[in-house]
């Protein structure tokens, strides 16, 4: 049971909900506050002075005045006109996830709602009912008004939802469950539609997965360095030293603890090789630097959890009108995760097309074909690898720089946070791709040499090789790279190596 209070919610309490293995509550003191909070508005609304969204329209309708009958009506009209998505629905995960974090920070209680509105959305959580969400139609202020609508639209029994595997009415899906709609009264319509959920949502259950592929993309380029007959030289710990970036100190330290006490003879220092191609010399440089930036977003992600987005906000002295829903620490905090996780795909293509040029590849037969001739091997697979490549790098375009004003220019200056949310979704799914590829290949080059490498990398090995098997002529690759694919997302890749927990304390 996770207990919501508005102060204590983490990334790892968010991806437990979204994926179905917690149910949630509202914490007895957080009710409290609502309560109080509650009370704030209802004096304000009985009250003679304008008082934005509470007696008055939204936006540029700011300037209309409601009666006293009329404020009830205005609350589901809101709900009702925000529901403009288009699009493919998000996923049931980033609903859930919006779902928890909205309901988290009416818990803080300062948005002047009663307690029951944040408790049902726990109950719709806890009996499996999922709002269809569509994933188009936010620019990212008021926050995501568009898909929070359609969220709400389910809580007063409107819309659509998913309940037990089946797509129903929300009214059906909310009488089999055996829940009430909700009755909206003044000023919880916009509370339930102000705010950065969606993206957010998205943001942390991406930045979890960005977390675990990271150490995927390090075990996938240990092994590409012991195909490669590559040296662990560029990973000494004084080197990083030198210049102790966190992620770079990190990486190398991981590299290290993966290609300790490996047997397989090198090839560095002979001839005219003196030194690793950088796509090898430089991984700690380049994961490091990506893996930074997830703990930048990871920063950021973790103070908007815990943070009143609602607008207006009701406080003990005075109920202020602001901009807190604003997306932008969002939407550059996500561009960026976009432009990482390029980064590290990038790079990721480089090993693989090493592993593949039998000029650059220290002996393996070309394309890692069994045949070179008749056959071509996984020449095709490191095309696919350049393609996802060249589509993250239009992926990693920030969508933060294109505010295009809204509301009769009222709201003139917009995030387009859940754009970049969007664009995250894909580019991770592609780079997990790039780096499956390579991983691929890199088993392939070690099968055709017939090396034992480290412990924890053939623990690797062996654990792939389970779910895929090693081939001996031309295949249908594809088939393998999905379910490649499909093994990054499963696999602890964190576990392998020294204990990475400890390791990651040390080097912040």
């Amino acid at each position: 049971m996770i207990t919501l209070d508005g102060a204590s919610l983490t990334i790892e309490d968010v991806v437990a909900i979204a994926e179905g293995r917690e149910w949630v509550r509202i914490a007895a003191e957080a009710v409290g506050r609502m309560q109080r909070s509650r009370d704030h508005v209802e004096v304000a609304m009985r009250g003679t002075t304008p008082v934005y969204a509470l007696n008055t329209g939204v936006g540029l309708l700011a300037n209309i005045r409601l009666e006293d009958h009329e404020i009830e009506q205005m609350q589901v009209n809101l709900i009702r006109s925000h529901c403009c998505g288009v699009g493919a629905p998000l996923p049931a995960t980033v609903v859930r996830g919006m779902m928890l974090i909205r309901a988290n920070v009416l818990a803080k209680g300062l948005s002047g709602i009663r307690a029951v509105v944040a408790e049902r959305i726990c109950g719709l959580l806890n009996c499996g009912i999922t709002p269809v969400v569509p994933s188009r139609g936010s620019v990212g202020a008021s926050g995501d008004l568009a898909p929070l609508a359609h969220m709400a639209l389910v809580l007063i029994g409107e819309g659509w939802a998913e309940y037990r595997g089946e797509v129903l009415a929300a009214a059906t899906c909310m009488e089999r469950a055996g829940i009430e709609p909700l009755m909206l009264l003044g000023k919880e319509g916009i509370s339930l539609l102000n705010g950065t959920q969606a993206m957010l949502s998205i943001g942390c259950l991406r930045l979890k997965e960005l977390e675990d592929l990271f150490y995927a993309a390090q075990t996938t380029a240990a092994l590409s360095i012991e195909a490669l007959r590559g040296t662990a030289a560029a990973f000494d710990a004084r080197l990083h030293a030198a210049r102790p970036h966190a992620g770079q100190v990190l990486s190398a330290s991981h590299l290290l603890s993966l290609l300790e006490g490996s047997t397989i003879p090198r090839t560095h220092g002979e001839g005219s090789r003196i030194q690793d191609a950088y796509c090898l010399r430089c991984i700690p440089q380049v994961h490091g630097a990506a893996w930074d930036t997830l703990q930048y977003a990871r920063g950021v992600f973790e103070i908007e959890l815990n943070s009143a987005t609602d607008n207006p906000l009701v406080f003990d002295d005075a109920i202020v009108s602001g901009g807190n829903f604003h997306g932008a620490p969002l939407a550059l905090a996500l561009d960026y995760l976009a432009i990482a996780v390029c980064q590290l795909a990038g790079i990721s293509e480089r090993r693989t097309e090493r592993l593949m040029n039998p000029s650059l590849n220290e002996g393996l037969p070309a394309f890692l074909a069994s045949r070179p001739g008749i056959e071509s091997g996984m020449m095709m697979a490191q095309v696919t690898a350049a393609a996802l490549v060249a589509e993250m790098r239009v992926l990693a375009s920030p969508a933060s720089t294109g505010s295009i004003p809204t509301s009769g220019n009222q709201e003139d200056f917009v995030s387009m946070g859940m754009t970049s949310g969007l664009k995250l979704e894909q580019a991770v799914d592609l780079a997990r791709m790039v780096i499956a590829i390579e991983l691929l290949a890199a088993a392939r080059a070690m099968d055709l040499r017939g090396d034992t490498s480290t412990p924890p990398l053939e623990r690797a090995r062996s654990s792939f090789r389970a779910r895929i098997p090693a081939w001996q002529e031309d295949c249908v690759l594809s088939v393998w790279m999905e379910e490649a694919a499909k093994f990054l997302a499963d696999c602890g890749w964190k576990d392998l190596g020294v204990e990475q927990v400890a390791m990651e304390e040390a080097v912040r």
